[in-house]
Formats: C-alpha cells, structure tokens, sequence
C-alpha cells in the first residue's frame, strides 16, 4: 500500500473517532466529513479495506435499465449533450438510478478496460453503502450537488478519481437519478471542479424539465421566472395543473421555492394536490390571458402570502378547456399501423415495436441493430411512415454498397467541377434529398472513418456542407441508422468514432432473429397471401419450415415462400417444394436418433427440472431471452428460476471481474 493510502486511511479513521472537530479534517467540506462519520457508523464500512467497484452483471442490470425505461430514453439527449462538452478533457458521463447503479455511460471506449476497473462504466454500483463516500453515493444520501474529488473519497482504492455529480428529481419531487462525470485522476485542486460542477447542475436540470414536460404534456403547465424575457427558453419553476386546477407536478426549483421552510432536499414532494390559489395570487380561470403563443407580454403574478413577484407564461393542454375536466386516456394509444404490421405475436418484438411507438416524433437518433435480413429497413420504414415526417421522403443509404472513393459526394452531395470527375451542373448529396423526411443509414458500421467526422457535423449542427462549397446548407431531417456489426467493439479497435457511436445511438432497438420470434406462422400466412391466390401449406411443409434455424432471416423466409408458390401445384405447398436444403435437413432430423442425457455424476445430482433448464440454455447457446419466450415465461421469472437452481450464465460470469460479488 502506498504512503498516500496509508495517509488517507488514518484521516478516515481519526475523523470517524474524533467526529467533524477532528484537526484531519479540516482540509475536507463539511459534507464529506459527514459522509465518511455515515460510512462508518451507520453503513459500517471498514476504512482500511481496500475493494475494488463492484459491477453488477448483466441480467441485473437490465433489471435496473428496465424500471426506467421511459425516463433513460428522455435523459440520454441530456447525457450526449454534456459529453459532448467534456468529453476532449478526460471525462466520462454516467447516469445512475436512485439506488446508485449506473444505467448509462458514455465515454472512450479505447479505455473501457481502465475505467471498468474504475468503476466508471454499466452496471457500476456506485451507493454509499457500498462504494463509501463518492460523487453519486453522497449526492443519493444528502440530495445535492457536489465534488468528491480524490482524498476525498471513503475508499482509498478510489481517491485517484474526481467524480462530480448532481441529482436528478422526478416530477413529483421523489430523486430519481443521479448524473456524475469522472475523471480517472486529476493533477489539479478540487477548485478546478467548479465548472464541471456547474456542468453537472444544469444538465441535470435540462433532464428534469425534459422528463416534466413529457409526463406532464396532457396538463396545464405554468412557466414561471425572474425574468420574462427567459421564459420561452428556460422557465426557472415549471408547474403542472389538472383540470379541477390542481397542482399534479413540479420540477425541482418549484418545489424549493414553495415548499414549507426547512424542508429537507430529498423529501418527497408538498405540493401535489394543492390548488393553484395556494401558491400563487392567480385563479384557473384567469390562466388563458396568459396563454403563450398570444403575442402578449408575459404576465406578472405574486406569490400567496410573500411579496416575490414572478412572471408567467401558460400552454394549454391539448384537450378541453379548463373548466372541463378531460375524459380519461387509455393508458397506451394505438400502435401506428405501419408499426404494428411488424409484429404477428412475437412478445419480444411487440415491447420493441411499443417502445418504437413512442419515439417517432422524438428527436433522438435512432439505432438499430439485428442479424442481417432481421428487418431493419421495414423498421426504420415504419417509423418514418408512422411520423410527423411521413409525406417527407425516405432516403435509404447503405453505407457498404457505395465505393469509398463516391461516397462522399454521394451523401454530401459537390458543386459543379469541385473535383476531378465532378459534373458541370454539381449534384445535390443524398443528406439533402432527405430533407424534411428520414435518412436511413444502413451498415453505418462500414463508412469510412475520415467521413464519420463529417457526419458527425450533420447531425449535431442540422446543416450539411457539399464538396467544393463555402456556405453550409441547413437540414430538417430523422437520422436512423442500423448495422449488423458490434460498433462497441469498431469503437474500441479505433475503426468508428465514439462520438459519432454515442450521437447515433441514442434509442437502440436490437430486432431479435427470425429463429427466435414466436409468430412464424402468422409471418408465413402473411406471404402466403400476398398473391391473393389463395395458396395453403401442408403439414408437413410447415413443420420443416419451423424446425428450419433461419441464418437469412426475413429475407430467406421470403425467397423460401416465393420459390415454393412458384413450384408447387395445386396451390397446395408440400415438403418436396420447398428448397433442397431444408427438405435435407428436416430429413436429417427426423432421422436422427434422440441425443443421450448426461448421467449425473455421484456428489454433482441435480433435480429434473434444473437439469432440463440447463439443457435448454445450453441448446439456446446461453439466450435467456429466447428460453423464456419458448417456455411461456417472463424473462424475469427465469432468471429467478436459474438464480434458485444456482445457473449462471457463462456470458454473465464471463464479464465479471474475479473479485466481484455476483450475489450481492
């Protein structure tokens, strides 16, 4: 142990001893010396350990992505907006949830391996109860915004780090995440971390209005300020009201400016319920003189039983007026049409096409990933005809079928003899045919990295600049873009760039392959039908068609069903009309003989239904996903049965660090 550990642990100790007055600590805030008295008593943490992050694996992750779903799609613009703004200084951006865990991360991935063993990546477990005094676990337990800056931490193994964090707060007062940047070491005081600080604040406040605003949108919503000049931009105290006029959801400075006094930073909210007259000198009915969009001036409105004066601005909802209370919303609208044709009953594919539903006016990136003929075109096709965009054209790019040599002026689009081979009249570039509709982006994995740069230019700035040109020309375009490629792992060989990698990944929907979707055979009726004929598929045909594994996908299924209506007669489609290699591999499976169980070995018995579980992940190459949907189950509950019969996934096993507890 180094002489700088060994110093750091004996001020840990004589603090917890001695209590705040402790000479130790009078070079660390308050708050810190705080944070370490609660790692020692009350978390009972030892100050000479010396543990190394815990990363949860991968099943319990998911676990805790999966509960936020809705807020992590919000929050992820958040997160590429402030990486990249300190991103070229050695931060990484993480996002944890209430209870510490990270559920997203951006950084540079060249140096996964070192800020994995920092614990600045997925699945970390950042709680003050476990990790000690750190940027996220102090800011969960006090509810504020801070630096935890080296020797500042409880944990010697972590005071190399500098971790700055700040609190994300649900509409409804509760916290509801944590958003940190880190650096692996810093040579600098902790004062250089003020900016970051200030970083971290406003980022986190543009994710709480952001989260407001969507849960909110059926409401009425006050934006109210200091200033009014502000208040279409960025409204200081954000308000929601129901019909009766009603307080339904704030954000977080609205409840610091309301609240009783002395109420404490993580408490729950006070103001839910309450009538608007509560808070301020203002009546429902008076709300729609201030509604914005008028061209009025901002109206000014007093605070109930204070002098602060406070301008405002009102958006109506977009049902009735407020003296009507609005009839009750399903709790989810109807799929789009172009959405719901993808699915025929797959689960899997039905949560996908439900989460896509709500995304196809949002201004994310989208990515999607899949096996190739897995689909990924009619997706991003759905979207497209699903959105505001629809009557605005669909551009489809594939970015490996263009020669490298063309593919620049063929998606940037060059002014007229700009280079040697150009055309006298120029060309305008395939990013401003896109203009006012979608441009998709297939095997983006493959475009050549001195482009991502450009492109990179194109989605952050809306504005494309072709060869030969001075004046970039703006664009009003969706980016969707898809591979069958790891760009994780093209990110971390220094083939695609990380920036442009978090840019467009910014909702990510990975289609599941054909071979284990469960609605084959509402897919195959669907071609069937397609040349109104009326063809039908024997038995037989059938059975070899769902045994068949699908390396082609969608694709494959397709060319299989067209080859087979062409050949067979009587519009009756049997086993010998189908394509030799399936007709031999159904013959070869039908013949082979039942494979031989393995005996269970003496002191190593395990119960029938453990043993068949294990055959089952072990057939499916270790895809939970897949076993549940063919047992009828929820992936949740399997994972619990594996955890029960003590199976665990040799993936899962495989990502965790030797030292890290899998059970905690």
């Amino acid at each position: 142990m180094s002489a700088a550990r060994r110093a750091h642990i004996a001020t840990v100790i004589e603090v917890a001893d001695r209590g705040l007055t402790a000479p130790a600590a009078a070079a660390h805030d308050a708050i810190i010396r705080a944070s370490w008295q609660r790692c020692v008593h009350d978390h009972r943490l030892d100050p000479t350990r010396m543990q190394e992050a815990v990363i949860l694996p991968q099943a319990r992750l998911r676990e805790h992505q999966d509960q936020m779903d809705d807020f992590l799609q919000i929050a992820r613009h958040g997160l590429e907006q402030l990486y990249r703004q300190v991103a070229g200084l050695g931060y990484v951006v993480l996002l944890t949830d209430a209870r510490g865990v990270t559920v997203d991360f951006l950084g540079d991935l060249q140096i996964e391996g070192r800020l994995r063993r920092a614990g600045l990546y997925l699945g970390a477990d950042w709680s003050e109860a476990q990790a000690g005094t750190c940027g996220v676990g102090t800011c969960i337990s006090t509810g504020q915004a801070l630096t935890v800056h080296l020797d500042d931490h409880f944990d010697a193994t972590h005071i190399p780090l500098t971790c700055t964090s700040a609190p994300v707060f649900g509409p409804g007062g509760r916290l509801e995440a944590v958003l940190d940047i880190s650096q692996l070491s810093s040579a600098e005081p902790k004062s250089s971390q003020h900016l970051a600080l200030q970083l971290v604040r406003d980022a986190a406040a543009r994710i709480e209005d952001a989260a407001f605003l969507q849960r909110h949108r059926r409401d009425w919503i006050l934006r109210l300020g200091d200033a009014p000049a502000f208040l279409d931009l960025r409204a200081d105290y954000l308000l929601a009201l129901d019909a009766a006029g009603r307080i339904t959801g704030h954000n977080r400075r609205a409840q610091q400016l309301f609240a009783p006094p002395g109420t404490a930073a993580t408490a729950a909210s006070t103001l839910i319920g309450r009538p608007l007259q509560a808070l301020l000198e203002l009546s429902p009915a008076e709300l729609p003189r201030h509604l914005a969009g008028q061209g009025g001036e901002a109206g000014a409105v007093r605070c109930t039983g204070r002098p602060d004066l406070l301008f405002l601005r009102v958006s109506a909802p977009p049902a009735a007026p407020l003296s009507r209370r609005p009839a009750e919303t399903p709790r989810s609208a109807a799929l789009p049409a172009p959405l719901a044709a993808l699915s025929g009953g797959d689960p899997a594919l039905d949560r996908l096409v439900e989460r896509a539903a709500r995304l196809v006016d949002s201004p994310v990136s989208l990515l999607i990933t899949g096996e190739t003929g897995s689909g990924k075109e009619f997706l991003a096709k759905a979207l497209h005809r699903s959105s505001a965009r629809r009557d605005g054209p669909f551009v489809a790019v594939n970015c490996a079928a263009i020669p490298e040599t063309l593919i620049e002026s063929e998606l940037f689009g060059h002014l007229p003899g700009s280079f040697s081979g150009a055309g006298p009249k120029g060309k305008r570039g395939l990013i401003q045919e896109a203009d006012g509709g979608t441009l998709f982006l297939d095997e983006i994995g493959d475009m050549p990295r001195a482009l991502q740069a450009r492109l990179l230019r194109v989605l952050a700035e809306r504005e494309v600049l072709p060869i030969g040109a001075t004046r970039p020309q703006p664009v009003r375009l969706r980016v969707i873009a898809a591979t069958h490629c790891p760009l994780e792992a093209l990110v971390r060989e220094g083939r695609f760039r990380d920036d442009l990698y978090y840019r467009i990944n910014g909702a990510h929907f990975a289609l599941p392959p054909l071979r284990e979707r469960r609605d084959l055979d509402v897919l195959i009726g669907r071609l069937l039908a397609d040349d109104g004929a009326g063809t039908v598929l024997a038995d037989e045909a059938r059975a070899a068609l769902r045994a068949h594994d699908w390396p082609g996908n969608l694709r494959e299924l397709r060319n299989v069903v067209d080859y087979a209506r062409s050949v067979c007669l009587g519009g009756v489609i049997r086993l010998a009309d189908l394509p030799e290699r399936l007709q031999g591999r159904w013959a070869d499976r039908r013949s082979a003989p039942p494979a031989a169980l393995p005996q269970p070995t003496t002191g190593a018995v395990e119960d029938d239904a453990a043993r068949q579980l294990r055959e089952r992940l072990t057939a499916a190459r270790w895809n939970v996903s897949a076993v549940a949907r063919e047992m009828g189950v929820a992936r949740m509950t399997l994972y619990r049965r594996m955890r029960r019969f003590g199976i665990v996934s040799p993936l899962d096993a495989a990502e965790l660090p030797a030292e890290s507890p899998v059970t905690r």
